[in-house]
């Protein structure tokens, strides 16, 4: 009977959210060499209470007075990734005033032209950048994990953000692929980032911190009393408002780094990009209201099994774990909260088989490709 009752539940909240949702959409063609389509968004615009930027009439990447979001972009998790930018739109106050800086690997099966063209057909007044990430920077540095997907070496792209984008960039939201938005963006980029902290994010403290990390971890009386001086809380890295400022003159990436090198010797933990983050910030991170981040809807990273909604407020659904939304959807068996994810989605069909290369200038060992 519980079950029925929250299906029922999951079903209100998925009419709340979307009624007078997106009339007229239409589809696009796969005329730019790629095999996806997707349907153009509709047009998202700025009410009379909006600021003016000062450059309303050239939107650069260096704007301050823009919404800042940073989110990888592959042919693997795309369609997760248009979702998520169709959301962040959809429920934005000023959705002209948001601003994507969208991270592609290098070697991805669709070139950054055709992730261009591809964006830029499905939300034609979207202010975006597209930088290349070069594996080759990070991976040596990756061990193998629990589950093989958390080893692609875009998942670590969070952790070179501060050499990636522009040096003009300094804060940004970064947001995995596999959420979906439903309140304004606008609020959660007012956080205020006290005491010098680097990064916001949603903590978790009544979770079993010490089981992201093994025994070799905790057994060794050196390495393990990097937590003494602190409390250490779980944060999920899918959801974090980041001071590029701070992170860049704090070095957080050789830090990072600096435990992937022991990690690679010891096996100090089982998953991927997650611990290293944890190591470095945990116990000094701003805490954001959990709303933020309703993470795990993907269930575990073995089986992937349902998961149900926390209690409370919801401000972002996040599918981390193994089960992601398109794909039940597809095999028509999805759980509940995937109904919550699709009206969100603009696929039509497809698959990405463009192998076209891309030559551009390398700067600080990425590359990167201006729109």
């Amino acid at each position: 009977m519980r079950s029925v009752f929250y299906v029922a539940a999951v079903l209100l909240l998925h009419f709340s959210l979307t009624a007078t949702f997106c009339d007229g959409i239409r589809t696009i063609g796969g005329g730019d060499g790629s095999r996806f389509e997707f349907s153009e968004a509709p047009e998202y615009r700025n009410g009379v209470e909006c600021p003016v930027s000062a450059n309303k009439e050239a939107v650069s990447s260096c704007d301050q007075d823009l919404v800042h979001l940073a989110m990888t972009l592959d042919s693997e998790y795309l369609r997760g990734s248009i979702a998520a930018v169709h959301s962040v739109l959809r429920h934005a106050s000023c959705p002209e005033n948001v601003f994507f800086h969208f991270i592609a690997a290098e070697f991805d099966p669709a070139s950054p032209r055709v992730l261009s063209k591809l964006v830029r057909s499905t939300f034609p007044s979207l202010n975006f950048k597209i930088y290349i990430f070069r594996e080759d920077t990070v991976i040596n540095l990756i061990s193998s994990s629990i589950r093989q997907a958390l080893e692609n070496p875009l998942n670590y792209a969070r952790n070179y953000l501060g050499d990636i984008l522009d040096l003009c960039v300094d804060r940004v939201i970064y947001l995995d692929s596999d959420l979906v938005v439903v309140d304004n963006i606008h609020k959660l980029w007012n956080t205020t980032l006290t005491n010098s902290r680097v990064i916001g994010a949603p903590e978790y403290c009544h979770a079993n911190f010490t089981k992201y990390f093994t025994d070799t971890f905790w057994s060794d009386p050196v390495i393990s009393r990097v937590f003494h001086s602190r409390k250490p809380c779980y944060f999920n890295t899918g959801v974090m408002v980041m001071d590029l400022v701070r992170w860049r003159e704090g070095n957080y990436r050789k830090k990072i780094e600096n435990w992937m090198e022991i990690q690679r010797k010891r096996r100090i933990y089982d998953l991927g990009s997650l611990p290293p983050f944890l190591l470095v910030f945990a116990g000094n991170v701003e805490a954001i209201d959990h709303r933020w981040n309703q993470h795990g809807l993907g269930g575990d990273n073995v089986r992937g099994s349902c998961r149900l909604l926390h209690t409370g407020p919801v401000s972002l659904l996040h599918w981390s774990g193994k089960g992601k939304p398109w794909v039940r959807l597809d095999a028509r068996n999805p759980c509940p909260v995937d109904h919550l994810w699709k009206p969100y989605d603009l696929y039509k069909g497809g698959l990405i088989k463009d192998q076209s290369s891309f030559s551009s200038s390398i700067f600080l060992g990425f590359s990167s490709y201006l729109l």
